[in-house]
């Protein structure tokens, strides 16, 4: 006796029985077991998509609303143009989970990539290169600034020449190459170049403690170009920074106007230092680290310890 196999029941390996609609279409018009199935594996993604959204809300009502931490790079987040550490990079994820953060430096973006990673402007909220000139928000670029269009190629060029024979005349015991480096807002200004090695980097920041090279430096150009209105600012171990007034890292600050609380944090916040003008400003509040360890230990202590 031969028993006839209903339609519904049509073996699911005879691929060529399946209809040109879809594979789901042909299950769903074939047995209505599989409608449960489907309904079932759409609850179970439905809940998951709800825990997962729920995690994120919870996270996101963690952050402090209102506060940011911003950091500087150098001193403060790495050691002078060095890596940053595994340590401080989940630390700083960390951070993230309860306040919004941020970082300056002078630096263009390149470099700043080099010390905190090729994912910069998406491992932090704001990434503010060259003083916040080149500004970047939830890694998106939000504002450029020239100098260019500021000074004017004249300026520039006659600033450029008087640097240039300074150095030439300059006495100091080693000179390599990479004196001056322009950059969009500013011009970078390295009595031995920026070529020399780490070494030598680590040699000229104790013989420039001892003799100021940089810092007498300043006050020349400050007295001979103080018809261009600019503000020098040293910054890192070997250079000096040149930009027109009101450029330095308080320039950060137009993106930040959401924030009622700014906390800044940086090692050069002496006068002269290219973090001194963002510390001092009325908008911050300032703190002083020595190292990157002090930057976690006060951070720590300000954000992620648990109030009594």
């Amino acid at each position: 006796m031969s028993i006839t196999t209903p339609t519904h029941q049509t073996s699911l390996t005879n691929r060529s029985q399946l209809p040109a609609f879809g594979f789901r279409e042909f299950i769903l018009n074939h047995d209505n077991r599989f409608i449960s199935i489907f309904n079932l594996c759409g609850k179970i993604s439905f809940q998951l998509f709800s825990a997962i959204d729920l995690v994120l809300r919870s996270r996101m009502a963690l952050r402090k609303p209102g506060l940011i931490a911003l950091f500087d790079v150098d001193g403060t987040l790495t050691a002078p143009r060095k890596g940053v550490t595994p340590k401080m990079l989940k630390f700083i994820q960390e951070l993230r989970k309860v306040v919004t953060v941020g970082v300056v430096g002078g630096s263009d973006l390149v470099k700043i990539s080099e010390q905190l990673g090729s994912t910069v402007i998406n491992d932090y909220d704001y990434v503010f290169a060259e003083n916040g000139l080149v500004a970047y928000k939830d890694g998106k670029l939000v504002g450029t600034q020239s100098l260019k269009t500021s000074l004017g190629e004249d300026k520039i060029k006659e600033f450029v020449n008087f640097v240039l024979h300074y150095i030439a005349d300059l006495d100091i015991p080693i000179k390599r190459g990479t004196f001056i480096e322009f950059r969009s807002g500013m011009i970078n200004v390295s009595p031995i170049g920026r070529n020399c090695s780490q070494e030598e980097r680590d040699e000229f920041e104790k013989y420039d403690k001892v003799h100021n090279i940089r810092s007498n430096m300043v006050e020349v150009l400050r007295e001979k170009f103080a018809h261009l209105n600019l503000t020098f600012s040293i910054g890192g171990q070997i250079s000096f920074d040149a930009f027109p007034q009101g450029w330095d890292k308080t320039y950060c600050l137009k993106y930040l106007e959401e924030f009622q609380e700014i906390h800044f944090f940086g090692d050069k916040t002496y006068k002269g230092g290219n973090d001194h003008e963002i510390y001092e400003s009325e908008r911050t509040v300032g703190h002083t680290v020595t190292s990157p360890d002090d930057t976690l230990d006060q951070c720590t202590s300000l954000f992620l310890v648990k109030q009594v």
